[in-house]
């Protein structure tokens, strides 16, 4: 990781680091509760595009970044209308990973880009509306199906799992999102700190393949312990992820 140490932020990185500096910015709320709203169907899922699909592909959001780009995008608008100045991309679940479920695989850095361009012209559009307004895109990175620390459910699920999957899967995906032009790289909804450390990892791996560096921020789920899944205090999980310098 010699080349990513020397790497710097580039001007909309350093922007946002200043900005957290001084004031607090407004991250926008859940893709998916909005997209609810949208009541689509199944074939506004498929839309053209995937018309024939052997696998059902109501529930799978981030697909609509390719059938629906307009419904994405308008949820983008509606966000920083509303006083969001980072908005997240839609690919929460777009990882090899988690579109195992649907067959969309191959789709991955396609899915990617598509949700990071949304978002982009969203936020490039309500800047140019706005003038002095600055805003940021967030390339959304979910934990994944999977845990590299519990088996979830069925004892033999992760016997194909490991590591090195998980760090393919996280670099294939972050690169996509920088190559999109997102500009913060955003590890949610982290419920197993040994997935988050690979996240994190594998986002250094993506910035210096793409030579682009990019702040990352970490958002955790805890139970009603005050734990993660995993079991970890949140002081616990800063410590182990700060060796990372998320912003």
């Amino acid at each position: 990781m010699e080349l990513f140490e020397n790497m710097k932020f580039g001007f909309a990185g350093n922007e946002f680091v200043a900005a957290l500096n001084n004031r607090i910015v407004v991250l926008d709320g859940a893709m998916g509760t909005m997209i609810q709203h949208c009541c689509l169907s199944e074939e506004d899922f498929r839309g053209k595009e995937f018309y024939g699909w052997a696998v059902n592909l109501a529930g799978c959001n981030d697909v609509l970044c390719i059938t629906k780009p307009e419904v994405i995008e308008n949820i983008h608008r509606q966000y920083l209308e509303a006083g969001a100045r980072v908005i997240t991309t839609n690919s929460f679940n777009s990882n090899a990973v988690s579109l195992s479920d649907y067959s969309l695989e191959a789709e991955v850095t396609r899915m990617n880009l598509a949700s990071a361009r949304l978002a982009r012209r969203a936020a490039d559009g309500f800047m140019a509306a706005h003038p002095g307004e600055m805003c940021w895109v967030a390339g959304s990175v979910g934990p994944t199906s999977k845990s590299l620390t519990m088996h979830l459910g069925d004892p033999d699920a992760g016997s194909d799992f490991s590591w090195d999957v998980l760090e393919h899967t996280y670099t294939e995906q972050i690169a996509a999102l920088i190559a999109g032009s997102a500009d913060i790289i955003l590890i949610e909804t982290v419920f197993d700190t040994l997935n988050a450390k690979c996240a994190l990892y594998s986002a250094r791996k993506a910035m210096e393949s793409c030579g682009k560096r990019v702040p990352v921020i970490v958002s955790a789920t805890l139970t009603e312990s005050g734990r993660t899944l995993s079991g970890q205090t949140l002081d616990a999980l800063v410590a182990t992820l700060a060796p990372f310098e998320p912003v």
